[in-house]
């Protein structure tokens, strides 16, 4: 017997056909012996409903109010999932974030969760009852409801996973596995048995969909086994490991994309100790993260900024650049929604250099110009224009020997 979670994505309990068999999935893992519990995703769609509501309204709508809207969805699949439980014979109830309680800080839209009292649960769960719980939310200390940020109900599952000490954590979602690249784009990308938790926090964090960046991080910190698995078929899944369990590392593991992507120059800075404190603590203050940094010091004293935001986050980034403008003493701020972060990521890449080279070659020979750079150890990025994304993910996928034979 184990005690697992298993958790659904959208596309998963996408209507009520998929939820019904979602709960023949979990009724079978109950049969099987297993203690189960479960977090879902709201259904494929709504979210983005629900948020787009929200933006009509107010571009800067209060986020507290936009975390009540935007909470709804994951709970009306948790009570859908419940009932169709309850209709094969097993035991179930959905509980809310709030009820558990998943307690979070009160950072609204992309609060982080502070601790789990997964005491009931583990409770229900021996004796035979199955919680179904609403992923992404969670409860502010003030009281009020809070939500994790896109991607938040994987990193309820993993948080979860690690509070009621689950020998394993299940993703379900629309793949079989974690690929090479998205193999909507490249059809000889390869499905990895294994890979490391630092190459799943990398590709994560630079656009691949799987899982969500801090789900990964959470798992590793906690080291929590997690399996990426698809909810449509059943074969063997992408197992989340130590790097020391891969024996033979490539150079590169993945290449990764992101259009989500905004890039903002703000132009003629003063060139004074100071300035970039102004600008990104302003950022900072309006909760806008900021990626990927550029400084170019030019003549007359003065510079020029470039640096990335998430495209939701571009309208709150220039108003707050804007209220410190007279401030800082900028001339002005160009914005262009339309780039794409392309990244390369590899274990290997510690050992064998030469790696940027290789990118760098394969995209001016394919004459696409590069924006931005940023690297880290096991990862380079570059930002290119939106238009040219396909075109660069292919032909790095060859020039890093990753297709599939």
């Amino acid at each position: 017997m184990a005690r697992v979670v298993m958790k659904f994505g959208g596309t998963s309990v996408a209507d009520l056909d998929r939820i019904r068999g979602v709960a023949r999935r979990v009724q079978r893992a109950v049969a099987a012996g297993d203690e189960v519990a479960v977090v879902v995703s709201a259904m494929a769609g709504v979210t983005n409903q629900l948020v787009a509501w929200c933006q009509a309204l107010s571009p800067l709508h209060d986020a507290r109010e936009y975390d009540a809207v935007v909470a709804t969805g994951e709970q009306v699949t948790a009570g859908l999932l419940a009932i169709a439980l309850q209709e094969m014979g097993v035991e179930a109830r959905s509980w809310l974030g709030w009820q558990i309680p998943l307690v979070s800080d009160d950072a609204h839209g992309k609060a982080r969760i502070e601790r789990i009292e997964g005491t009931e649960l583990v409770a229900r769960m021996r004796r035979g009852q199955v919680p179904v719980v609403a992923g992404f939310q969670g409860v502010g200390p003030d009281g009020r409801v809070t939500t994790l940020g896109r991607g938040g109900s994987d990193t309820s599952a993993v948080a979860l996973a690690a509070a009621i000490r689950a020998d394993r954590c299940d993703i379900y979602t629309d793949v079989d596995g974690v690929y090479t690249t998205d193999p909507r784009i490249v059809a000889k990308a390869r499905k990895l048995d294994r890979i490391a938790y630092e190459e799943m926090l990398e590709l994560a964090s630079v656009g691949a969909k799987v899982l969500q960046t801090r789900s990964v991080e959470l798992a590793m910190k906690e080291r929590v086994r997690v399996q990426v698995l698809s909810s449509f078929e059943e074969a063997p899944g992408t197992l989340l490991v130590d790097e020391d369990e891969i024996v033979e590392k490539e150079v590169v593991t993945g290449i990764a994309y992101s259009r989500d992507e905004a890039k903002i120059t703000v132009r003629r800075v003063p060139d004074r100790p100071g300035i970039a404190a102004a600008i990104f603590g302003a950022l900072a203050a309006q909760g806008v993260n900021v990626d990927m940094i550029v400084q170019n010091v030019s003549a007359e004293g003065t510079t020029d900024m470039t640096f990335t935001v998430g495209k939701a986050d571009l309208p709150r980034a220039r108003a707050a650049l804007g209220s410190a403008r007279e401030a800082v003493g900028f001339a002005d701020i160009l914005a262009d929604p339309d780039v794409a972060k392309i990244s390369v990521v590899g274990v290997g890449m510690r050992s064998h250099p030469g790696v940027a080279n290789t990118m760098f070659r394969t995209l001016a020979d394919k004459s696409i110009n590069i924006q931005v750079i940023s690297t880290s150890e096991i990862k380079v990025s570059v930002l290119i224009a939106a238009e040219y994304t396909e075109l660069a993910v292919r032909a790095l996928h060859t020039a890093y020997g990753l297709d599939a034979a």
